[in-house]
């Protein structure tokens, strides 16, 4: 799983670099030895660690992994009521994190002397990462070695990602994308990495790496930063992921780097499924192809369904109803698939899937429309029960200056009319001050309409 890290001819040079702190090679190893030394004492239970965006960090995740137990990370923002959740739910035995935080369970501090890894097996479980809880407690989702290793050698393969690469983000590390993208990639792959703690443009723009990762609020931050948007034109690869790329932004960051961001597709349960590759043209609002051997199909109601060896294989002590006995994880996710392989996500079957007056209308293209406004910073659109239509198309939207102002229900719901069609225009716009959001950051759509 780690191979490059392992790999004694690695060259001494940081390998990771959070904020001010840096770790090489080998000071990561003698790092993450020593919380894999004080792993092996405390048994084969899972160990929790309070993910904050430290080197700390980074050794005890890595540290987990080398001694062979299960890492669950556990978001440094969790209420008490989701902690206890997660600490209870995966059976962590121990805790890498402030004592008040985790009552009960012994917490793990560095051992004198490293240890050397412990035997690999590639089918044991590596992490366990928790969904983002919108449909009610996060669910466990255990991902093996060898999982993990497939999605990203796929990924290095689709992005021709190397050791020569230096990857800048700021992503949370306790998630699929900052921690397995964001730290485990670069590992694996023997590229450098540098985490900037927060996503700020201004930090992006310093770090002079080859390759950087954002959520669509990062890069929209960016495209409204030209001086810091500039200094990435020296980048190789922009990659976006974790929500849909507004149409506008994709422009603006394109017009200001010169580099067209590629966007990729993936979930808690299966890691990182669709991806644009760099050699091929990036288009806005598309995720790309299968990474490596994952399969992917698309029924005649637009669901998507997919297999792979990255894909989990069941929810910790939970029934996994949408993971058949074959393998394929039905995702809830609907979704178009073009001529050349590639893939458009529309939006959540549940909540994205507007069904009125007789139409099928993805939430998403309605809100992608509704952001390439000038005004609107962010948007999120639902259905609602309608006695005549269905369901009726219901737009929340967040911006400065829309509040009380004259006419912008008719000026937003005339531009979705004229950029898509008349009956995929909201019957009702809403302006608010917030959208509501989880722990992850993910608009919690079942809060509105």
């Amino acid at each position: 799983m780690l191979d490059a890290l392992l790999d004694p001819t690695g060259p001494d040079r940081p390998a990771v670099r959070v904020g001010a702190d840096a770790l090489t090679r080998d000071g990561l190893l003698e790092a993450a030895g020593r919380y894999a030394a004080a792993l092996a004492a405390t048994g084969p239970a899972p160990v929790a660690v309070h993910a904050t965006a430290t080197v700390e960090t980074v050794a005890a995740v890595v540290g987990g992994l080398l001694a062979g137990v299960p890492v669950v990370p556990v978001p440094p923002d969790s209420g008490p009521v989701e902690r206890e959740h997660v600490l209870r739910d995966s059976g962590a035995g121990a805790w890498v994190g402030p004592a008040e935080l985790a009552p009960g369970l012994p917490v793990v501090a560095p051992a004198r002397a490293a240890a050397g890894p412990a035997a690999y097996d590639p089918d044991a479980v590596a992490l366990v990462l928790y969904t983002s809880g919108t449909t009610g407690l996060p669910k466990g989702v255990p991902h093996t070695g060898r999982g993990l290793a497939a999605c990203l050698d796929g990924l290095a393969d689709a992005w021709a990602w190397t050791p020569d690469d230096v990857l800048v983000h700021g992503l949370p590390v306790f998630h699929l994308h900052g921690l397995v993208l964001g730290l485990l990639g670069p590992l694996r792959v023997g590229s450098p990495l540098v985490h900037t703690v927060r996503p700020d443009p201004a930090a992006y723009a310093s770090a002079r790496g080859s390759v950087y990762f954002g959520v669509p609020t990062v890069w929209h931050r960016v495209a409204r930063s030209p001086a810091d948007a500039a200094a990435l034109r020296s980048a190789r690869l922009l990659v976006s992921g974790s929500a849909p790329l507004p149409v506008s932004t994709f422009e603006a960051v394109e017009a200001l780097t010169g580099h067209a961001p590629l966007e990729r597709y993936g979930m808690t349960e299966t890691g990182i499924t669709l991806a644009t590759r760099a050699d091929a043209v990036a288009q806005a609002g598309w995720v790309g192809t299968p990474v490596g051997p994952t399969e992917t199909r698309v029924d005649d109601e637009g669901r998507l369904a997919v297999r792979g060896p990255s894909v989990f294989t069941g929810y910790l002590g939970r029934a996994t109803p949408d993971l058949s006995e074959d393998g394929w994880f039905t995702t809830g996710d609907v979704a178009e698939v073009g001529p050349d392989g590639s893939h458009r996500i529309v939006g959540r079957e549940s909540v994205d899937l507007i069904k009125t007056g007789g139409y099928r209308v993805g939430a998403g293209e309605v809100e992608t429309v509704l952001l390439d406004h000038p005004d609107v910073e962010e948007a999120a659109v639902v259905g609602v029960p309608d006695d005549d239509l269905g369901q009726r198309i219901v737009a929340y939207v967040v911006g400065p200056g829309l509040a009380g102002r004259a006419g912008v229900d008719d000026e937003l719901v005339a531009l979705v009319a004229d950029r898509l069609s008349a009956h995929k225009r909201p019957r009702r716009v809403v302006v608010v001050d917030a959208l509501p959001r989880n722990a992850m950051g993910k608009v919690v759509k079942s809060e509105l309409g």
